[in-house]
């Protein structure tokens, strides 16, 4: 019989019981045979090229595929985001729009929204399907600040969505018709002079784009037609705070039971909860349903 001195020391050199994997901050096995990988590649949107990346999962698939898209201008890719999904074994693309970051074309809200259902378009193609083992009954869109609006604008027209995940969206059309008040017209000229120069365009089309904006066509409306599917709405308290939460409540009033949100202490960019907001995109995407 082993003394017990002898069964503490085997103990303490014995390997420790493996965790349970979490993607949020731990690197999966590697597959040597379908190891993660990234393709950079030129993704084409009504005569010009966009800058497209795809975090391709590891292991064979076909893999769940979440379209990542960025807000205006673009500072913040949100890319942590796009790591943890793959390490949760989504594929995840993401792309800058016309005109933007050194897409080619013009810069404009409406090639924005149509930017977005071209890489719809792109993932729901069998043969871009088959060459990332893209699993097509579960494509989800998540889109930041601007990336929201053209989330919600591209899922709507797309019954094969399976779920929206908006991060502190920008409402175009709300913010719109307040323009004709002169602080938030300031408030406008300030942000756009800061925002410019990685976009092909001027002030004055983008401004005369939003006055332009119908009225009705806003992130309420765009999201409440996504219909009967998850949507989750991440709200900051310190970027759009309580129209967060109006837009929330419009969703669910709208009758759709599986819309889902929270407003956190946190700035437009989460800049004090990337790990909560990573483990929140985890979490969801996991749950997330496959479309029939």
């Amino acid at each position: 019989m082993l003394k017990p001195f002898l069964i503490a020391a085997a103990l303490a050199f014995a390997p420790a019981a493996p965790a349970q994997f979490d993607p949020v901050v731990s690197d999966p096995a590697v597959d040597k045979t379908y190891p993660a990988d990234i393709k950079a590649f030129v993704l084409p949107s009504h005569g010009s090229g966009m800058n497209a990346v795809m975090y391709t999962a590891s292991r064979a698939g076909p893999h769940p595929t979440l379209l990542l898209l960025h807000g205006f201008p673009g500072n913040e890719q949100n890319l942590d985001l796009a790591q943890a999904a793959r390490r949760a074994g989504w594929n995840v693309l993401t792309f800058h729009y016309r005109g933007s970051w050194g897409s080619q074309g013009e810069f404009s809200f409406a090639n924005a929204a149509e930017d977005a259902r071209t890489a719809l378009a792109f993932l729901e193609a069998p043969a871009n399907a088959a060459k990332f083992r893209i699993d097509r009954r579960r494509i989800a869109v998540a889109g930041h600040s601007m990336g929201g609006f053209m989330a919600a604008a591209a899922g709507a027209g797309d019954p094969r969505v399976a779920g929206l995940f908006l991060i502190d969206p920008w409402d175009l059309g709300g913010d719109a018709r307040t323009l004709g008040n002169p602080a938030a017209a300031n408030a406008w000229h300030e942000e756009v002079v800061g925002d410019l120069p990685p976009l092909a365009t001027t002030e004055a089309k983008l401004t005369a784009e939003l006055k332009a904006i119908p009225a009705g066509y806003d992130l309420a409306t765009l999201t409440r037609s996504f219909g009967k599917r998850p949507v989750d709405i991440i709200g900051a308290e310190r970027g759009g705070g309580a129209a967060e939460t109006a837009l929330l409540n419009a969703v669910r009033a709208g009758g759709n039971p599986l819309a889902t949100g929270e407003i956190w202490p946190t700035d437009h960019s989460f800049s004090d909860h990337r790990i909560a907001l990573a483990r929140r995109l985890v979490a969801w995407l996991a749950a997330l349903p496959p479309r029939t």
